[in-house]
């Protein structure tokens, strides 16, 4: 299974694409999407570069499912709006071309890849880097995107083992437990 990894940003997003077969991570490609060459004030005109970059990553690397950071609410409510609105170029982006998406906060990326919630940036270029096996670095905001798309990786095996659990109970009539009181 492919999966994209987005960390939006509406002067830099950060892209990753990971192939994942069973517990197997393979490293497929990253990068950013960068709109600096555009004005601040050009604000339509730089989230349609957002748009365009994420319809030709995932039109390049033909993903089979997303995954994007949640974004809070920043000390600047102006920058969270921005921000918001970068987030929503890609999800749109994300959502036109069919791609089932799962969004997660950066504490839980942090907690899937780092195993601590409040880890360093190095921290988590430096564990991407470990279990995709890359030569190097890859930058803040790629490795970023790359943890998210390890996430859902992660997710994912943990939901369908979940399913295959909860078919298995209910295939033998106990189904869930009886939550416990106390």
């Amino acid at each position: 299974m492919r999966i994209l990894g987005i960390d939006p940003g509406l002067r830099t997003t950060g892209f990753g694409v990971v192939d994942v077969d069973g517990p197997a991570l393979r490293y497929v490609a990253s990068g950013t999407i960068t709109t600096g060459h555009l004005k601040t004030a050009e604000l339509p005109a730089r989230l349609r570069v957002l748009f365009d970059g994420v319809c030709e990553v995932v039109q390049r690397y033909q993903p089979v499912a997303a995954s994007v950071e949640i974004v809070f609410v920043n000390v600047n409510p102006q920058s969270t709006l921005l921000l918001g609105q970068a987030r929503g170029a890609c999800l749109t982006a994300l959502v036109t071309r069919d791609l089932p998406v799962a969004e997660y906060t950066a504490l839980q990326m942090k907690q899937a890849v780092v195993g601590y919630g409040k880890a360093q940036k190095a921290q988590v270029q430096e564990m991407v880097r470990r279990m995709l096996q890359l030569p190097g670095l890859p930058g803040t905001d790629a490795a970023d995107a790359l943890g998210l798309a390890i996430t859902h990786a992660h997710a994912g095996r943990s939901l369908q083992m979940r399913a295959a659990a909860l078919a298995a109970d209910g295939a033998r009539g106990r189904g869930l437990p009886a939550p416990r009181r106390r």
